[in-house]
């Protein structure tokens, strides 16, 4: 604090606090439905969605009426007529920090809410190159990287569903082959709500260009300590041998034969050769660019929210 004025833009609340903001929001999930959208090695639980997540979900439906009642305003100084543009939401942070989690718990919540029935979800990793385009390019070590992503198309993408057009479609990426499917496609139909999770969704445009961001409504970052997170990916690594990497289509599949201090190695090299590097050369420097961020303690739980009031 200087001159009586606090220059942060964030307010900083404990879980506490920040669980107080639910005020009378219900909880609509149980624990057979939060089972199914608990991520590999992530103990979320009842607790944490009512705490922190049923808060957050009110934020967002109350952001969401006012996006509406602005764009309604605007129409109505243009004379124009237009039905209501979609709400994107942004998430993003590291590899193995829970933000798919997140964007699941929040698509089943927010669909919940009688104002917004229809809500999607597209993670970037449908916008990566195929792994031919990567390994022509060399980078195939890089994936995850800014680079390996393209970036036009996925701006074009959310561009097209912010226009409200009828249809728009994105590639499908499997994580058992670890590359885009030929042919397939996810369609988005108009929804009320699009979530757009990914690594590097917060990542500033090159010059004279939009970045995907540009069209989003609100943004959330989840972000938790590099040695937490790092801690989180081995043992994730480690269960994800026993059970997705044992498929004989799995890409991987070779890493399951891996004996556990092996695969221990294997998982530290990766994560501090690829993961770490872009967690701090890419993805950390974009966390103030957030409206929210989330930080976790080293047991996964939400300990404390900033939120961006200017």
């Amino acid at each position: 604090m200087a001159n009586g004025w606090d220059a942060t833009p964030y307010v900083e609340l404990s879980r506490a606090q920040w669980s107080e903001l639910r005020k009378n929001t219900s909880l609509t999930l149980t624990e057979d439905e939060l089972e199914e959208l608990r991520g590999v090695d992530d103990p979320i639980d009842l607790a944490e969605v009512t705490d922190i997540y049923l808060p957050l979900t009110r934020l967002l439906n109350l952001h969401l009426t006012g996006a509406r009642q602005r764009s309604a305003a605007l129409n109505t100084f243009l004379g124009a007529s237009q039905r209501p543009t979609p709400y994107i939401l942004g998430i993003a942070g590291s590899v193995a920090v829970g933000k798919s989690t997140t964007a699941r718990l929040l698509h089943t919540l927010l669909a919940r809410w009688p104002e917004h029935p229809r809500v999607d979800r597209i993670t970037t990793d449908s916008f990566l190159y195929p792994n031919k385009v990567l390994s022509d390019r060399d980078i195939m070590h890089r994936k995850g990287f800014p680079e390996s992503y393209d970036r036009r198309a996925l701006v074009r993408f959310v561009a097209d569903v912010k226009a409200g057009l009828p249809e728009v479609s994105a590639p499908v990426y499997s994580h058992l082959e670890y590359d885009i499917v030929p042919g397939a496609v996810q369609t988005v139909r108009r929804p009320d709500i699009l979530i757009v999770e990914g690594l590097n969704v917060l990542q500033p445009a090159p010059p004279t260009a939009l970045a995907v961001n540009d069209y989003f409504d609100f943004s959330i970052y989840v972000d938790a300590k590099v040695e937490h997170i790092r801690d989180w990916y081995v043992d994730r690594f480690h269960k994800l041998r026993r059970t997705a990497f044992e498929d004989p289509k799995s890409y991987f599949k070779y890493l399951a034969e891996l004996s556990d201090d092996e695969a221990t190695s294997f998982a530290r090299n990766v994560w501090r050769d690829v993961n770490e590097r872009n967690l701090l050369q890419n993805i950390a420097p974009t966390r103030g660019r957030a409206g929210l961020v989330l930080h976790k303690g080293a047991n996964h739980s939400i300990r404390r929210v900033r939120l961006r009031r200017i």
